[in-house]
């Protein structure tokens, strides 16, 4: 199957490029097949649009979801300690676990480690009864609209994530990082610019520092990439962060953020980058055999909350990896990659 006439494609809300609406213009077309035979059109409109939205394919298996990905993808990831892969695939996952009566806040995937993917792929293979959707955020608009102040001092210092591991909260060390022995997690630690502190037998806490925006390896375009609103307590509800303060110091947290020089972020910087994610968002509600295909460094994306049963399927792609922590100092340069 060949031919762009072959697919309609447009804007899926008047005025709006995010995301871009693709379809079928007669029955039968083989998606795999076709994204085959034009990668560069959909990379481009991918570059353009940062997610595209195919529709009316009829993309409901496991298999057709990997064979896509596969296809617009250079390499598809098949180690992710915060996915659980589906039964009989590598490479095809299910979201992260979270509560369905809560929002799951913007962020671009993976973002937090030194290896992150520049692609996502969604399929939705049944929708919830009710919300469920998947709001989607032009990262570079974030960049821009975030005050000055706020950005700079980002840029400056980079993120610091920390994580505590053994709190008796979260998924343990050896899920997240992949492997089976602290000899192997210090390999990875150093091979990830991770530190990493033992507090006795049973608990660790991993010390990273990452980028809060880059360039984008390919459009050279500034682009907001972090996940400083899933780390930060401001950024959680007030009762949760009240019963997490109470029951820990702040350095034994499981989850925490600060700027990259270890001094805090403020309360006030979160809510305003909060505001910003909120007034760009774009939602859409999901149909039965939705693609969405994701630039990851151009779209943050998130999870509303829903009721009912709701089944999607993930696939990470294309990964890079940042530049060794030394070199996070942002200025007018972008980092390299790799």
């Amino acid at each position: 199957v060949s031919g762009l006439a072959l697919v309609q494609a447009g804007a899926l809300t008047p005025g709006e490029r995010l995301p871009w609406l693709v379809t079928p213009a007669t029955a039968g077309i083989d998606l795999p097949a076709w994204a085959g035979l034009h990668k560069h059109w959909v990379d481009e409109r991918l570059r353009e649009c940062g997610a595209l939205l195919f529709r009316g394919f009829g993309v409901t298996t496991e298999s057709m979801f990997e064979a896509l990905a596969r296809t617009v993808c250079s390499q598809l990831i098949d180690q992710n300690g915060e996915h659980e892969p589906v039964p009989d695939s590598s490479f095809v996952q299910t979201p992260v676990a979270y509560s369905p009566t809560q929002k799951l806040l913007w962020h671009n995937e993976n973002t937090f480690n030194h290896s992150w993917p520049l692609r996502i792929l969604f399929c939705c293979v049944r929708p919830s009864d009710t919300g469920g959707e998947t709001p989607l955020v032009d990262s570079r608009t974030v960049f821009e609209q975030i005050p000055v102040h706020i950005r700079e001092r980002f840029l400056q210092h980079g993120v610091m994530y920390v994580r505590n591991f053994g709190v008796g909260f979260g998924l343990d060390w050896q899920r997240v990082f992949q492997v089976r022995s602290r000899a192997e997690l210090e390999d990875a630690a150093r091979g990830s610019y991770v530190r990493l502190t033992w507090q006795g037998d049973s608990r660790l806490r991993a010390v990273s520092v990452r980028p809060a925006a880059i360039r984008h390896p390919q459009t050279g375009e500034w682009t907001w990439l972090n996940q400083v609103q899933h780390w930060h307590t401001a950024c959680l509800d007030p009762q949760v962060r009240a019963t997490l303060l109470s029951s820990y110091a702040e350095a034994d947290l499981p989850r925490n953020c600060y700027f990259g020089d270890g001094s805090a972020i403020p309360d006030e910087f979160m809510f305003e980058i909060l505001r910003v994610y909120q007034q760009a968002e774009r939602s859409f509600p999901w149909h039965a055999g939705d693609v969405l295909l994701v630039d990851n460094a151009l779209t943050a994306h998130a999870r509303n909350p829903y009721a009912g049963a709701r089944k999607l399927l993930v696939a990470l792609g294309d990964p890079l990896c940042f530049p060794p922590p030394a070199h996070h100092a942002q200025g007018p340069h972008a980092p390299s990659f790799k």
